[in-house]
C-alpha cells in the first residue's frame, strides 16, 4: 500500500526520455536563429514604414551590426580550425 515500500515497481515503470542527436538540435537552432531574424527583420521594416525619421538611425545601426556579425563569424570560422 505505500509507495516507499516498492521502490523497484515505480522505477521499472518510468523510462527516460530520449536524448536528440545532435544534428537535431543543429537543425532546431537553425531553424530558430532564422525565426528570430525574420521577426527582427520585419519589426525593423514595419518601423522604418511607421517612422520614417528611425530610417536613418536604422540603416546605421544595420551597418554596425553587419560588420560586427561578419568579425563573429570570421573568429567562430578560426577557432573551428
Amino acid at each position: 500500500m505505500s509507495t516507499a515500500t516498492e521502490p523497484q515497481s515505480q522505477t521499472s515503470q518510468q523510462q527516460p526520455p530520449p536524448q536528440a542527436s545532435a544534428a537535431e538540435l543543429r537543425a532546431l537552432v537553425t531553424l530558430c536563429l532564422f525565426g528570430v531574424v525574420a521577426l527582427v527583420l520585419l519589426v525593423v521594416g514595419y518601423l522604418c514604414v511607421v517612422h520614417p525619421a528611425l530610417t536613418g538611425p536604422i540603416a546605421a545601426v544595420a551597418a554596425v551590426a553587419g560588420v560586427l556579425v561578419a568579425a563573429v563569424g570570421v573568429a567562430c570560422a578560426v577557432c573551428r580550425r
